[in-house]
């Protein structure tokens, strides 16, 4: 009831317009979003990499509906990108195809995702694709495999939720290709995706052992203890060790686990989201894990 409930707050205008303009629900937000400009992502990563937890520069925002936002987009991605090489960051990006126009002009997606891939490859910077709601997941898979291709250690999001990922991934396999497993954040009809807790865990646990088989450098975006300690598991099952794969957490979760997991060896990285649309962003989180929204209350009362 409370994901129902979370998922339509996410896709409100008229809400969003009502939280994103009360000034205490904007500081509230500030513990799990950056800030608004990519000077605080950057700050943000350099406080993690002092901590010797990696990060991940995400652009907040999606569904880009002309060229002219794609542009903008496409700068701030290019700029994070620079500023990450100048400052000599243990820092990725992750990149919303649908945010380099997927949805708008296909061919300009194209065009801007190798733009992108290109410049960060010639700084020495890792690209990252987010997977956005399973309209999108077909094509998205598609441009993935071509840029792959070309640009080996892109990592792709891979949804635990979606029933088709299991077949998606075997379709991967030749080419190796590393995965973030996630849960899923997006609202999905029951045809095309798992819906109880139970069934979405068990097909991350299927997924976890399929990528330690044949994936290259698997990380795991998840805050849930059972998840992580069947990956631990696992990877040293398949004669894996701490560098061999990832943790991933979102911005401001869990900073306990992230702690623990880096004092016992294991790589750490921090989701890190920055810009003004990050009400979307904060919704989905917490209808993708209801424990959220008492992080956010607490932070909204100063707790």
């Amino acid at each position: 009831m409370v994901n129902r409930v979370l998922m339509w707050a996410a896709a409100s205008p008229r809400l969003q317009r009502q939280v994103t303009e009360n000034p205490v629900a904007r500081r509230a937000a500030h513990r799990f979003v950056a800030g608004a400009r990519l000077e605080d992502a950057l700050e943000a990563a350099a406080e993690l990499n002092s901590r010797g937890i990696g990060s991940i520069l995400d652009l907040l925002g999606e569904g880009v509906e002309d060229l002219s936002g794609v542009g903008h987009a496409v700068a701030e991605y290019e700029e994070a990108t620079q500023a990450i090489a100048a400052q000599g960051l243990d820092s990725t990006i992750s990149i919303k195809l649908s945010q380099l126009g997927q949805t708008v002009d296909r061919d300009a997606c194209v065009a801007n995702l190798g733009r992108i891939l290109g410049g960060a490859k010639a700084v020495g910077v890792r690209v990252e694709i987010d997977m956005e709601d399973s309209t999108l997941v077909p094509d998205t898979l598609e441009l993935f495999r071509e840029a792959a291709t070309a640009h080996p250690q892109t990592r792709l999001a891979i949804q635990a939720m979606l029933r088709r990922t299991p077949l998606d991934l075997e379709a991967l396999a030749p080419l190796k290709p590393r995965v973030r497993l996630v849960k899923g954040a997006y609202a999905e009809p029951v045809e095309l995706a798992q819906q109880g807790k139970g069934e979405i865990r068990a097909q991350f646990k299927f997924l976890t052992d399929w990528l330690f088989r044949h994936g290259v450098d698997p990380a795991f975006g998840t805050h849930d203890d059972e998840l992580i300690a069947h990956a631990r598991k696992a990877a040293v099952q398949a004669g894996k060790g701490p560098e061999d794969f990832e943790f991933q957490f979102l911005y401001g979760i869990r900073r306990d686990l992230q702690r623990e997991l880096v004092d016992n060896g294991h790589r750490v990285r921090v989701y890190v989201p920055f810009g003004s649309a990050w009400y979307p962003y904060l919704t989905r989180r917490m209808a993708e894990r209801p424990a959220n929204l008492l992080f956010f209350l607490r932070a909204l009362v100063g707790r």
